[in-house]
């Protein structure tokens, strides 16, 4: 028997109709639309093509979008006052400065310049704060992502085991604190965890975030566990995930492809962001819940 594969391209663009239709919504109730900044430094090819799809993507959705190109020597000065106009800019809801910047700009002090309530990325520690103790604020996108593909894919996850592989701020501990708060029993696994085979066997959830080409093989998963592969590695063969897709499809309940899972979320879940990041700040009634 073949996993069910999980269609992330699919929910994602049913995820961008709501969306539209909610901004939409707020246009007409306001008299304005959200606006999401994306700032990029430098000329990283992966950037690039990232940034111009989130242009794409907010202006399909009935966004404005406005781009800041900076070169690369741009100062981190330069940068800080940047986000800084950025923050009181009335007409910009969400404020995203694409990752990585180039050196010597300190990542961490630019993230923590943005404005909490405009942090439609969730990496703000303020937002990693509120995450972690169940207050509302922005959710890093891609674990939002899987918790969505997850739920609708399983219903209610409330006592299933969980395992994480991968502790990163973007989506290894995201992802375990939004499963705990699903009232899974979470496991963070990661490079010194001792028997990650074993670890991962008694899991009903596995959720695969490394960045290592095929690391979690079929026969470690329990049959029937929901998989969530993150990972995008580019190898010889093309793309591939964190999981041997192959092997797993034979062990595996559902899991989600590499290509076509996880990353068309990434960016409908930034636009999500946005519009709730837009409803807050002008009192404008939206049901997050829905989208």
């Amino acid at each position: 028997m073949s996993a069910t594969i999980i269609d992330g391209k699919a929910y994602a663009a049913a995820l961008r109709i709501r969306i539209a239709a909610g901004v939409a919504d707020f246009a007409e109730a306001t008299g304005r639309r959200p606006g999401l900044a994306v700032v990029l430094v430098g000329e990283d090819p992966a950037s690039s093509v990232y940034v111009r799809s989130k242009g794409k993507a907010t202006e399909a959705a009935g966004m404005i979008g406005i781009e800041h190109r900076l070169p690369a020597d741009t100062s981190q000065a330069d940068l800080l006052a940047l986000v800084a106009a950025l923050n009181t800019d009335a007409t910009i809801d969400g404020i995203l400065v694409q990752l990585p910047l180039p050196e010597p700009i300190d990542e961490a002090a630019v993230i923590q310049a943005i404005d909490p309530d405009k942090d439609v990325d969730g990496f703000h520690p303020v937002n990693a704060g509120r995450l972690a103790t169940g207050l509302p604020g922005f959710v890093p996108c891609t674990p939002l992502g899987c918790l969505m593909l997850l739920k609708d894919t399983l219903g209610d996850l409330a006592g299933r085991d969980a395992v994480v592989i991968g502790r990163s701020n973007i989506v290894g501990k995201p992802m375990a604190a939004l499963l705990t708060q699903a009232s899974c029993t979470v496991t963070v696994a990661h490079s010194r965890s001792r028997d990650l085979p074993g670890i991962v066997g008694r899991a009903d959830i596995v959720v695969a975030a490394v960045g290592r080409a095929k690391m979690v093989k079929g026969d470690w998963l329990k049959p029937g566990a929901t998989v969530i592969d993150v990972g995008i590695n580019r190898t010889e063969a093309g793309l591939v995930g964190d999981v041997d897709f192959d092997a797993a499809l034979a062990v595996a309940g559902a899991i989600t492809p590499v290509p076509g899972g996880v990353g068309p979320m990434t960016i409908a879940v930034l636009l999500r962001n946005t519009l709730v990041s837009a409803a807050r700040r002008d009192g404008h009634p939206l049901d997050a819940a829905s989208l």
